[in-house]
């Protein structure tokens, strides 16, 4: 039996091995970008322009939030920019399990599972949590096995790559030496 599974996608990049992953296992997938939290304007649109020629040259249905909101994401974590990440994934878990109720989804999952560089066990655990109280399965697989794939297929494609998360914070610590303040 095919599962319709809805695929929170942060970049297409980090989407490709977990796609192709989900469709060899027989999930019938669909792409969900909603990623308010990428930040300048033109990172967000690189970003998104990539989903979509991703979405194009894999068939992927793709579902598309577009918003950006520099002012929200400001508001929820300026306070605290040390806990920026959680914000980050509950918000767009939130916005993915919405989608896949309001759907008909069996299931919703997410790209930043195939990152290294993301808290896999707190992902799973607001992926459950929020999933529940959305009446829809959270499905959690450990894509990170396929990393190097998922870069060579990216570069094979060749999709926008980015050099970090997607937060004006993240920029921040990839590019500022030593992460200080100027």
């Amino acid at each position: 039996m095919v599962t319709k599974l809805l695929l929170h996608i942060c970049c297409g990049p980090c989407a490709l091995y977990p796609l192709r992953t989900l469709r060899t296992a027989g999930y019938d997938v669909t792409g969900f970008f909603y990623n308010h939290n990428i930040h300048p304007y033109q990172e967000y649109g690189r970003r998104l322009d990539s989903v979509v020629r991703m979405a194009a040259m894999e068939s992927l249905p793709l579902i598309i939030h577009d918003k950006y909101d520099l002012d929200g994401f400001l508001k929820n974590v300026a306070a605290a920019p040390e806990k920026r990440c959680s914000y980050c994934y509950a918000s767009r878990l939130r916005a993915a399990a919405a989608v896949a109720a309001e759907n008909g989804f069996d299931a919703y999952t997410a790209s930043l599972l195939y990152s290294r560089y993301q808290k896999h066990e707190e992902i799973r655990t607001l992926g459950e949590q929020i999933g529940r109280g959305f009446g829809v399965t959270f499905y959690y697989e450990d894509f990170r096995p396929g990393w190097q794939e998922g870069i060579r297929l990216s570069k094979e494609l060749g999709l926008y790559r980015q050099q970090y998360c997607g937060c004006i914070y993240s920029e921040k610590d990839r590019y500022l030496p030593n992460g200080k303040s100027v």
